[in-house]
């Protein structure tokens, strides 16, 4: 499944999908970004992965943002034809399976918005993090203006994309930015662990938390309860309710099957 720019290693359940462009800091060009959502797509038709873990290649940088050399002469037709392109950012958010951003030097840009859009962040305490875009006389067009407000709140936000600044590992844990900070020597051995953990869960019902979850910030409470009752009574036609209960009374492990 690897391309040039994407590669794809999996261990056991779990898919590390690395994007290979550590010369350029990983920055997403448009060959990157349909290589990426096409690796993703096959990925969420693999019935043996059920976690995708996405970094960057390198030590530098998890995605440094959008492939800049690409915007020169890029006329604002140009941009929306682009733009109308399926996007990296929606392909991981609408995945059907956890995913986790797993960054390991610089996000910005593109590529703090491809970890918004990443169901967990695990940073080493390395990164850096950031909205720099108004640096370039423009605004965020990957769900920054929109995933980033909802994760650390309207002013916290806002105060990142005006000033377009970078922050440490530290003080992205502190706004709610990132979920976790570890050492960066630590950072795969812990992130596939976690990754690693998750994947022995039912696939059904992982599946089921991530569609409510998702309910959660994009509707109103009522709705999103009443998302929540309807997947909670579909759990409970799959094969995997059925074994989940029988392995508690008998206390043993489940083997789940995602069924």
């Amino acid at each position: 499944m690897s391309t040039s720019n994407v590669i794809v290693e999996k261990i056991d359940r779990v898919a590390v999908l690395t994007i290979n462009r550590a010369e350029k800091r990983n920055a997403l060009d448009q060959a990157t970004r349909r290589e990426f959502i096409q690796t993703l797509d096959t990925l969420g038709h693999d019935d043996a992965i059920r976690v995708v873990v996405v970094t960057g290649a390198g030590d530098k940088a998890f995605v440094a943002g959008a492939d800049i050399t690409e915007f020169e002469g890029r006329t604002s037709v140009d941009q929306y034809r682009v733009m109308s392109e399926p996007t990296i950012f929606d392909a991981v958010d609408r995945f059907p399976k956890p995913v986790i951003a797993m960054i390991n030097g610089f996000a910005l840009g593109g590529g703090c918005e491809l970890a918004l859009a990443c169901d967990i962040r695990i940073a080493a305490d390395s990164a850096k993090l950031g909205q720099p875009e108004i640096n370039l006389g423009i605004i965020p067009g990957g769900g920054g203006t929109q995933r980033l407000p909802r994760l650390v709140g309207t002013g916290t936000a806002l105060k990142l994309l005006f000033s377009g600044a970078l922050i440490d590992a530290a003080e992205a844990l502190r706004i709610g930015l990132v979920d976790e900070v570890v050492p960066a020597a630590a950072l795969r051995d812990h992130t596939l662990g976690l990754a690693a953990g998750i994947a022995e869960k039912s696939p059904v019902a992982l599946r089921l938390i991530k569609e409510a979850v998702r309910a959660s910030v994009r509707g109103s409470l009522d709705e999103g309860l009443r998302q929540e009752t309807a997947l909670f009574g579909l759990a409970f036609s799959s094969e995997d309710k059925t074994e989940g209960v029988k392995a508690f009374l008998e206390k043993r492990k489940a083997e789940f099957r995602g069924r």
